[in-house]
């Protein structure tokens, strides 16, 4: 038992340091070597763990994906509308990005030249198919124009946030992300919402941004 413990902890500190090391200077940039200094381990610790970088990789980006789901099933949770939920459903991950590097080296994964293999489905994916079923409800709940495109919109919504977040790690710090999240859906609701329904989504978008970023 003890020994299983210190094997885990051992796989813990070896992620821990790859998603800040992959975070702070990309996957390519990083190397196994890298890894090994970082989190203070030996080569040999790191081969019984993962095979290759990419295997490292791929169990960020599968940590990220089980977070960012546990952040749907706690917004899902909250009853709300099907739009509140997507404006809920972004800040709680852009929260993750900002308190831990192992969610935001896994957004940063995502768009590295990293296989994404069964049973890992590529997180764009998963929301983009999120985002589209909550578009067509918040349609059905008169929350967006019903001559809206759908797909177009979802497309429009996990680009949006994906460029936040892929930009500003170069031009703004950490803690600035859920400031253009709200700046992102400050536009997008404006162009989507019914004016009569506007005022609840922005007023819930300037709260959720100001609760993120001093959390």
């Amino acid at each position: 038992m003890a020994r299983q413990l210190r094997a885990e902890q051992t796989r813990t500190t070896i992620i821990t340091a790859a998603a800040d090391l992959f975070d702070r200077h990309g996957y390519e940039s990083t190397s196994l070597s890298d890894i090994v200094e970082h989190a203070r381990v030996t080569k040999g610790a790191l081969y019984f763990h993962f095979a290759a970088k990419e295997d490292l990789a791929r169990a960020i980006m599968e940590l990220q994906a089980q977070a960012s789901r546990q952040v749907a099933r706690e917004v899902e949770s909250r009853g709300c509308s099907s739009l509140e939920f997507l404006i809920r459903a972004t800040f709680g991950i852009a929260r993750l990005a900002v308190e831990d590097p192992i969610p935001r080296a896994g957004l940063r994964l995502a768009t590295a030249d990293v296989a994404v293999r069964p049973p890992l489905k590529h997180p764009f994916s998963e929301w983009l198919d999120l985002s589209t079923r909550k578009l067509l409800g918040a349609v059905r709940e008169s929350d967006v124009h019903p001559d809206i495109d759908v797909d177009a919109a979802a497309h429009s919504l996990v680009y949006f946030f994906v460029g936040t977040r892929v930009a500003g790690r170069s031009l703004d710090p950490d803690g600035r992300l859920p400031r253009r999240i709200a700046e992102m859906w400050h536009l997008m609701i404006r162009g989507m919402v019914p004016v009569p329904r506007r005022a609840r989504y922005l007023t819930l978008t300037t709260q959720l941004e100001r609760e993120t970023r001093t959390a």
